[in-house]
């Protein structure tokens, strides 16, 4: 039997299968923070659907900030700040971790309970689940803080890549955007990156402390980030595809086809250059007898 649920502050509709229990549609969570439990999805729409627009702003401050701080510092000397990136990259590793421990467990039910047509089509994880539900609220406020990172990386003068910075601002964008429609693809995009991010941040982490790390580590981290592009893909289109029974407006799902797309192209660019291609350089340089160069061109 199919229902048809209509979005208030939009308007947009979409088709679902009706008959589902709400108490089954989540897990059940061995115990419930006090502030999960007063999570207002309602209250927290509303503010993003009239604030969302607010985030074009931040990434205009935000590149602003990162360039000109890049410009001071072109004559003077890099802060080390070892300490304070120590710091920063625990609480984000910590956040991330926490993050992923309260948002796998719903995406793993409803993935056995009900398949993989529910996990991208219904946006149970946010209707129902205050717990999903506000560790996706936190996902989306958090992409903001996480500009900071780019900050550390001027200050200390390394180098900035195009692919940083535009992930940076688009993520949070679009994360802002996406959240007053609760799209049901998602629930996906927030397991994926904190359970990365737990894995990034922590190795962030161990470097500034400089804790030896396996060679494999570095790459690993590219390639899983990759990984997370090539699945965000396709969840989307298979979003797009499926037509009003899925809850996502095809224009959203079109721009999120196009962000996973520039990010998979990206990424692999960046892997193929700063872990194939310097290889291949290093390989090359040694046969001819030429110290091999680190830099990425």
């Amino acid at each position: 039997m199919l229902a048809e649920y209509c979005d208030p502050l939009n308007g947009t509709c979409f088709v679902a299968q009706s008959g589902v229990d709400i108490e089954t549609v989540k897990p059940q969570y061995s115990f419930l923070f006090e502030f999960e439990e007063k999570f207002d999805k309602d209250a927290n729409r509303l503010w993003m659907h009239q604030n969302w627009h607010t985030s074009f702003y931040w990434a205009a401050l935000y590149l602003s900030l990162v360039f000109g701080i890049k410009w001071y510092m072109l004559k003077r000397s890099a802060f080390e700040l070892k300490k304070p990136l120590v710091i920063w990259n625990l609480l984000l590793a910590c956040f991330s971790i926490l993050g992923a421990c309260r948002t796998v467990p719903e995406l793993a039910h409803v993935m056995r309970k009900f398949g993989f047509q529910h996990s991208v089509c219904n946006p149970s994880y946010i209707e129902y689940d205050r717990v999903a539900g506000f560790w996706t609220w936190m996902f989306v406020l958090s992409k903001l803080p996480e500009l900071v990172d780019t900050i550390f990386l001027v200050l200390r003068k390394r180098p900035l890549i195009f692919l940083h910075w535009y992930h940076h601002i688009t993520v949070l964008c679009f994360s802002w955007y996406f959240y007053q429609q609760h799209i049901a693809p998602a629930r996906w995009y927030v397991v994926m990156n904190y359970t990365i991010h737990s894995v990034m941040y922590s190795y962030y982490a161990a470097r500034a402390l400089h804790v030896k790390l396996p060679a494999w580590s570095n790459w690993s981290i590219t390639l899983l980030q990759i990984t997370q592009m090539a699945v965000g893909f396709y969840v989307t289109l298979h979003a797009y595809l499926t037509g009003p029974t899925c809850a996502i407006v095809p224009q959203t799902a079109l721009w999120s086809i196009y962000m996973y797309l520039s990010y998979f192209a990206l990424f692999a660019l960046f892997f193929y250059r700063a872990y194939l291609g310097g290889a291949k350089a290093k390989r090359s340089a040694r046969v001819e007898g030429k110290k091999p160069s680190s830099k990425i061109q």
